[in-house]
């Protein structure tokens, strides 16, 4: 088992180090504080430059070809500098995936380019609704062919990076007979198409600097041709993508776990408390091996899942476990490093609050830890 990496790897995870330190980390706090969307927007177009919007895409479409393996890598990096911004670019490579594996030649050649070089901003998966979030098969937005158009019907929440996406991929119920979950299809949808609405942003807990929004369907026109795949064939593509975006959370939630466990070390070596640095307090120390090691495990199994991928195998089991774990113990990093630093981690003058509210909501979107359970256990239960 050979657990090397390649050199285009090797280079691609250097040159996520390098931007994170000199581009991401700088401004991080600033955009959580202000939510400037032209920071973000700043940083999106870098990472665009570097190829990072299209880690999977083809060379044709302007990707990069690096595969699930270098992405992991690449967002893990990111994810120790800003949580906002690299969630934004995992979701955009995965709309990109989307439409490159199930779109038409004239879907891809229209969407792709501009999701990858820059031109969009990002895009956004338009899938959750108040009553489809861990049972996306339950979802209300309905799509009704009318001619030339599909007349979508409906409300979306939770939509990442809404308010300056090029491009939606959505879902909607094409036929209300069919058994739940039949009867979906997905859409490409852009902002400009008349009857859809860019809702509120939510007021969230962390990642303030990435908007999360609302979206609204009032008999909006979709044009006939971006119906995106087989009709009534769209929960099963959205339970597909999904697990390819388990490894992008999971790999965040690690670079934010990370990054909380390094400063916290580098804090306890330099913290005198009775006369000697509180790194040499047993407890400490304890707390310091225990959350490496559950975040080595996690980088372990969050690579396996990306191997699988890039061999065109099976993930799904994989890619809930990665992501199960890697929340979790990026969670627990995050308690842990603010327990190390006590008063002065509950503050905003250090960086601890900021991943303390970044990574909590690790393990709830793109499926919370208990549906990454189920998950699990029924794969080993078949």
């Amino acid at each position: 088992m050979n657990f090397d990496l390649t050199e285009e790897q090797k280079s691609i995870q250097e040159t996520a180090v390098r931007f994170a330190k000199r581009e991401l980390e700088p401004v991080a706090a600033e955009l959580d504080q202000t939510k400037n969307r032209d920071i973000l927007k700043n940083n999106l177009k870098k990472l665009a430059e570097l190829g990072f919007m299209g880690f999977c895409i083809d060379f044709g479409y302007g990707g990069i070809e690096a595969g699930a393996v270098a992405f992991s890598l690449a967002i893990t990096e990111l994810g120790r500098a800003c949580a906002a911004t690299t969630g934004t670019a995992a979701v955009t490579n995965m709309v990109a995936e989307v439409i490159q594996s199930i779109g038409t030649d004239d879907q891809k050649q229209k969407y792709i380019p501009p999701l990858v070089n820059g031109e969009y901003p990002a895009g956004s998966f338009a899938l959750t609704e108040n009553t489809a979030g861990s049972d996306p098969a339950g979802m209300k937005t309905s799509a009704v062919l009318d001619g030339d158009h599909w007349i979508l019907n409906g409300h979306k929440m939770f939509i990442t990076s809404a308010e300056y996406a090029g491009v939606f991929v959505t879902w909607a119920v094409t036929d209300k007979e069919a058994p739940k979950g039949k009867g979906i299809s997905a859409f490409l949808v852009e902002p400009d198409f008349p009857g859809f609405v860019i809702g509120k942003d939510e007021k969230k807990m962390g990642q303030h600097g990435a908007s999360t929004n609302e979206l609204i369907f009032e008999n909006c026109q979709v044009p006939r041709q971006n119906l995106l795949g087989i009709k009534n064939d769209g929960f099963r593509i959205a339970v597909s993508e999904l697990a390819g975006g388990r490894i992008g959370v999971g790999s965040k939630a690690l670079g934010i776990g990370l990054a909380a466990m390094d400063y916290a070390t580098n804090y306890a070596k330099e913290r005198i408390q009775f006369d000697a640095p509180i790194a040499s307090n047993q407890a400490i120390q304890w707390m310091i091996a225990d959350n490496y090691t559950r975040l080595e495990a996690a980088r372990l199994l969050l690579l396996q899942a990306a191997y699988l991928k890039d061999q065109n195998k099976y993930f799904g089991k994989e890619a809930s476990m990665a992501k199960l774990f890697a929340t979790e113990a990026a969670n627990k990093a995050c308690y842990d490093a603010m327990q190390i630093l006590g008063g002065y981690g509950y503050t905003q003058d250090y960086p601890i609050e900021r991943f303390y509210r970044d990574v909590r909501v690790t393990s709830i979107y793109e499926g919370t830890s208990e549906i990454q359970r189920l998950i699990i256990a029924r794969n080993f239960l078949r």
